[in-house]
């Protein structure tokens, strides 16, 4: 390394280390982020990670004059940062010496005197407890290599453990392995030298982390198989197709050898069978059974039917559904005579799971047109986008950095086509998948407003009250990228309590909050406890112990009787969600002003809530089907036919891809932005020997084939390929 000279390769405590022969250069990352004399004066793709090669040179250069005080060697490039303090040292001896680098905002470093330290309570038990992340003891002394949580009184940590934690947790999952709380212990992390990296958590990265789940129970149990195959033989579509239990999914038969007729019929095994039996359940739906199958064919038949929730069964068989569908242009496809009517109207259900399906149903349709609405005004608002580009340059390893030097640059203007340009410290990437790219961004983008200071709650948001973030307008760009995404081609976002909705759209003055928006567990406890003190004096006892939390919030008044806890409890309330975030939310609103979103939020309340109250709708068979506009003819029934059932195969869990892969091979977007697409995604069924995802159209060219099989194993081989370079 040319500033620490060293040339240990840990990437753990050092960073990685990079060498770069055009440059004639090999650097350890820490060791350039912490030193002194050098700022990113580039961008993310220039030199090294913005670090201008000359720059470094001119840090070498400077370092090379400096004895480090640990190792007495020259080449020292950090100082510590306390006043009056000449302390030069290398990065590797400073981890050495115990001193700690902060790797946030200005990048500290401090030495082993003037370090930071983390404050311990006279009252506070000595001893030893046991590390949650290694298990072994860890002794409660105020030492470098031991640091407690800040949110957790007897959570006691090694340093090396949370180390090696953040580095594989990344900023979205770290957090107290007690508690859960992420902002105040991330916080206290940083400024305790713990380095998080802005990157995901490395078992979402890794490759076929999750394969396994994909794999399905594929033998016939059944104790005398039909099949010369062999009980692990499996052809679908055929006697031979093996159907699982529909109870535990662990046993399987092939249709053959238990009588089955196809798969829309239910088999269960011996094991769920005995236990129905015990219980008394089992004989009752052998009665209902043999009830609707003799109403729906006039001859009794002893297989059970289908119930609601078969796992390769939505409400109608595929070639029902497929009819009904308003997105077929052709009119001249008609059902197979073995398929008959849906499985819904077949099958005798008690009257309360009807009326909580019916209830869902309608609430899922009434959210479905909300959002139609919404697309119709997002595309109203589009019309201000002119062709003119503006670029961004991401960094993929520090997303939102780049984010907001992006959106902060001065040729940055929201009325822009925008293009994004991914790049990290080994490759760049290239601009002609800038819609993949793009619909990538945003959704990384969202998610880490998600996940940041800038709100609190578990599940529906509310601001919080962050004094750095309001010193950096952090607020004002948090709500002008919402604006941007969600106009560009973004998700919606979907994280909003009703409260802060209401307070954006209405006014604050005009909200009456709920105990639900206060996410500070101990204010949350306050007033509940004031809110059920059922005595008048346990209610003085109670604002005794809170009087100086009570004076800071301007709600300490004279109580007199019981009932004046609930004016209390409101006026705690509008100051702890409401009054102490004016300033963040006026900033807010002021950045969801881009492109008039906030405006027309105001104008439609109810339709907007749809997309940032409530979280997307979840991809489905039936969805991904709707979504795209079928070009067919009467020749290729079959294809149409094929597709569907492929999605639903999909859905079900039998296939190696997702819907959402699906959708980013066609669109280069693995969810529906709020906008929807433009074009509309179309199919086109052709003469080819593999599928195509056209993106630049929204257009997938699907092969004709003879046999479904055919069909599924081409869209496998195909999808899954592609992505997997892609990501490559």
């Amino acid at each position: 390394c040319v500033l620490c000279g060293r040339t240990d390769d840990c990437p753990e405590k050092y960073g990685e280390k990079r060498t770069y022969v055009e440059y004639n250069l090999t650097v350890h990352y820490y060791c350039l982020l912490m030193s002194s004399g050098i700022w990113q004066r580039g961008e993310e793709d220039e030199g090294v990670d913005g670090f201008l090669i000359t720059d470094i040179r001119k840090e070498v250069k400077r370092a090379a004059k400096l004895k480090c005080n640990i190792c007495k060697k020259k080449g020292a490039s950090i100082g510590c940062v306390a006043p009056k303090c000449k302390r030069s040292y290398h990065f590797p001896c400073g981890i050495q010496r115990e001193c700690i680098f902060q790797f946030m905002e200005d990048f500290r470093s401090y030495c082993w005197e003037h370090r930071p330290v983390q404050e311990f309570m006279d009252k506070e038990p000595r001893g030893a407890s046991q590390c949650t992340i290694c298990l072994d003891l860890v002794e409660h002394l105020p030492v470098y290599t031991v640091l407690k949580s800040p949110c957790c009184k007897n959570a006691w940590f090694h340093r090396e453990c949370l180390q090696y934690q953040a580095l594989s947790a990344g900023i979205f999952f770290f957090r107290c392995t007690v508690c859960n709380n992420k902002d105040k212990f991330q916080k206290e992390m940083l400024r305790m030298g713990i380095h998080i990296p802005e990157r995901d958590a490395s078992w979402e990265l890794e490759e076929n982390a999750y394969q396994d789940l994909l794999h399905c129970y594929q033998h016939c149990d059944v104790k005398r198989c039909l099949c010369k195959k062999g009980r692990d033989y499996n052809e679908p579509d055929s006697k031979w197709e093996i159907q699982r239990c529909q109870y535990c999914g662990s046993r399987g038969t092939h249709l053959a050898c238990s009588s089955l007729k196809s798969w829309e019929q239910n088999w269960e095994c011996m094991e769920c069978r005995s236990i129905f039996a015990k219980s008394g359940k089992y004989s009752k739906r052998k009665k209902h059974a043999l009830a609707a199958s003799e109403n729906s064919n006039g001859t009794p038949c002893l297989l059970e039917e289908p119930p609601p929730k078969s796992p390769r069964q939505s409400s109608g068989s595929p070639r029902s559904f497929l009819l009904q569908s308003p997105k077929i242009m052709c009119q001249n496809l008609s059902p197979c005579s073995h398929l008959e009517q849906p499985a819904s109207n077949r099958v005798t259900v008690s009257p309360s799971p009807v009326m909580s399906n019916w209830n869902w149903s309608l609430r899922h349709k009434y959210l479905r047109q909300q959002r139609k609405e919404v697309c119709n005004i997002l595309k109203e608002l589009k019309v201000q986008v002119q062709t003119k580009t503006t670029r961004l340059n991401i960094n993929a390893e520090n997303i939102w950095s780049s984010a907001l030097k992006g959106f902060r640059q001065r040729i940055f203007s929201p009325t822009n086509t925008i293009e994004v340009n991914f790049s990290n410290c080994k490759n760049r990437s290239k601009t002609n998948t800038s819609s993949a790219s793009k619909h990538h961004f945003f959704q990384v983008l969202m998610l880490h407003l998600q996940n940041s200071s800038l709100f609190e709650g578990s599940f529906g948001k509310n601001l919080s009250l962050d004094f750095q973030a309001l010193k950096e307008n952090l607020y004002f760009e948090a709500g002008k990228m919402i604006a941007v995404s969600l106009v560009h081609g973004g998700p919606p976002p979907g994280f909003f309590s009703k409260t802060l909705f209401k307070c954006l759209v209405y006014g604050p003055e005009s909200v009456k909050p709920a105990l639900e928006d206060v996410a500070d567990v101990d204010v949350a406890q306050t007033i509940k406890t004031i809110k059920y003190a059922n005595s008048l004096s346990s209610l003085q006892s109670t604002l005794q112990d809170c009087c100086e939390f009570l004076t800071a919030a301007g709600c300490l008044r004279p109580v007199t009787a019981l009932c004046d806890k609930n004016m209390l409890v409101n006026d705690i309330l509008i100051y702890h969600v409401i009054k102490r975030i004016t300033l963040p939310l006026e900033s807010f609103r002021q950045g969801l002003k881009t492109l008039g979103l906030l405006e027309k939020m105001q104008t439609h309340p109810d339709v907007f809530s749809s997309i940032f109250c409530y979280k997307p709708e979840r991809l489905s068979a039936e969805t991904v089907y709707n979504l795209f506009t079928i070009h067919s003819s009467s020749d290729i029934n079959e294809g149409a036919d094929f597709w569907m059932g492929y999605l639903q195969d999909v859905e079900s869990g039998d296939s190696v891809v997702t819907l959402e892969d699906i959708l980013l091979f066609v669109t280069g977007s693995s969810y529906i932005p709020a906008i929807g697409f433009d074009p509309e995604p179309t199919i086109k069924f052709l003469h080819i020997r593999y599928p195509i995802g056209n993106r630049l159209l929204n257009c997938l060219e699907l092969p004709r084939t003879k046999m479904y099989q055919q069909f599924k194993n081409k869209m496998e081989l195909t999808i899954r390929n592609t992505l997997r370079v892609e990501r490559e």
